[in-house]
């Protein structure tokens, strides 16, 4: 294919991607959001074939959203320096690789290096689909295509527990790793041949890879010691010095960011309120979602509890994703009309009390007392995320719009992994064996969702004066997409 030498063609009115190029984008967004909501689903299974325990396997959820949150900003910039098609298609081949090794895996070792692995292939493939097709469109075309990618990455989220619990009943849990393996190698042909490639030759050519390495640093460790650290004890050696380990990362992180001349992360952005203040909405945001999201899928399948099968669970868990899909195309125009700050604080409020009523869980409760919680949770983290989510990029000049990007991209990541973590170590310090220890176990983690719930209302202060402009149909879509991508459950 031929090669676009800048980061926009010739403006064009209205100009719709090929059909190749709209194929492959939306195809591999819904195959990566379907793979990646539907692994908690699976992880009872896989524990049981490989004889890992939860607790162990819990790495193969928080191990991605780590990886993910090192990775996106880098992959976007290695796609705007060396080609995003050329980038696209490592992402895809790098997620076959994946999906092929966690297929024929027999450990739970085996399983978790694919899932590292499978979080660098997926942030890149999100990153470089849509970026493709905003340079390969233009006017109501563009608006066309995002609304398109946006419908293909909900369709995914929402289909990915229910896929994966059918799976795991008929083929094996292996399953939906060999079918998503298929999907994306049919991408790849699609790709090589309707695909354009482009560049952006005003961006340096310098990868700020150490920052990349030092947020891989900063969490591993960090994650490590939340979830080990009931075992270990919270004072031993190993605990402690997994902490040192991450605070130094961290401070080596804050120091090379401040010397490299195409940083992971623009310092100056922080000194941005609003910008700070949407970031920590987002990262609240998708921690909070997924760590209910793992919680529900364990504890639904657990023979001592509700005894769900796959299917079942994933079944159950569908209101939770099912009211992100539906209240995300609406909060941006709710947003314009009440104000930013009455829906992002309001979103956390419902939320906050859904996870309230979930703090009372017991032994007793049958499915059907879960569900006005799930809706609940699910529909105020949805009036959040989207608001926040264009606060994220409409609080910076347009020249700085893209680092503010990838700075809630990264958060997304990082809310998920660290949150997932915290939330199996409070589920696991009750102890487990009985309902009643279970019960316990998922009110402590109810309790610990609650505080960092109730935290995101406190965040009205920082952006209630803050308008947002009129919302574009593509604005929806827009917002409807990067919710849905908070989903990693």
């Amino acid at each position: 294919m031929s090669e676009v030498g800048q980061d926009r063609p010739a403006p064009v009115a209205n100009r719709r991607p090929t059909g190749g190029l709209l194929l492959t984008a939306c195809l591999s967004t819904l195959v990566v959001n379907a793979n990646t909501s539907a692994v908690s689903i699976l992880l009872p299974a896989i524990s049981e074939d490989t004889g890992s325990p939860i607790s162990i396997l819990q790495w193969a959820v928080t191990g991605y959203s780590l990886v993910g949150a090192a990775v996106i900003v880098t992959a976007g910039a290695l796609a705007d320096v060396y080609g995003r098609r050329r980038v696209f298609l490592l992402g895809l081949a790098l997620f076959i690789a994946s999906c092929v090794l966690i297929g024929l895996s027999n450990s739970g070792a085996m399983v978790i290096v694919g899932r590292l692995i499978q979080g660098a292939a997926g942030s890149t493939i999100l990153a470089c689909g849509l970026s493709l097709l905003t340079v390969g469109s233009a006017g109501q075309g563009r608006m066309r295509a995002v609304s398109l990618w946006g419908a293909a990455s909900a369709v995914g989220a929402a289909a990915g527990p229910l896929v994966g619990g059918v799976l795991v009943d008929v083929t094996g849990w292996q399953g939906l790793f060999w079918i998503d393996a298929a999907v994306a190698a049919v991408c790849v042909p699609v790709t090589l041949r309707t695909v354009s490639e482009s560049r952006d030759p005003e961006r340096p050519r310098s990868i700020d890879w150490l920052g990349t390495g030092l947020v891989a640093a900063i969490l591993a460790p960090f994650i490590l010691a939340v979830s080990q650290g009931p075992a270990w004890g919270w004072t031993s050696p190993a605990t402690i010095g997994c902490l040192v380990v991450s605070v130094v990362a961290a401070y080596g992180f804050l120091a090379a960011e401040r010397r490299v001349s195409a940083p992971l992360v623009d310092l100056a952005l922080l000194r941005n309120k609003v910008l700070v203040a949407a970031t920590i909405g987002i990262l609240i945001g998708a921690g909070t979602v997924n760590g209910l999201g793992f919680l529900l899928s364990i504890y639904f399948q657990d023979p001592a509890t509700l005894g769900m099968s796959p299917f079942e669970a994933g079944l159950a868990t569908l209101p939770l994703t099912v009211a992100l899909v539906v209240v995300a195309p609406l909060v941006v125009g709710l947003a314009h009309k009440f104000g930013v700050g009455a829906v992002v604080g309001g979103g956390f409020a419902v939320s906050t009390l859904g996870f309230l009523v979930l703090c009372f869980v017991g032994a007793s409760w049958s499915y059907v007392a879960f569900v006005l919680p799930m809706v609940a949770v699910a529909a105020g983290l949805g009036l959040s995320n989207g608001p926040c989510s264009s606060l994220a990029t409409s609080a910076v000049p347009a020249d700085e719009v893209g680092a503010a990007s990838g700075v809630s991209n990264m958060a997304r990541y990082v809310g998920a992994s660290v949150m997932v973590a915290v939330t199996a170590a409070l589920y696991g310090s009750a102890g487990a064996g009985d309902a009643d220890a279970l019960a316990d176990g998922f009110a402590r983690a109810s309790v610990g969702l609650t505080v960092v719930s109730a935290a995101g209302v406190a965040l009205v202060a920082l952006i209630a004066r803050h308008r947002m402009r009129r919302p574009r149909p593509v604005d929806r879509a827009a917002a409807a997409a990067v919710t849905t991508h908070t989903v990693s459950h």
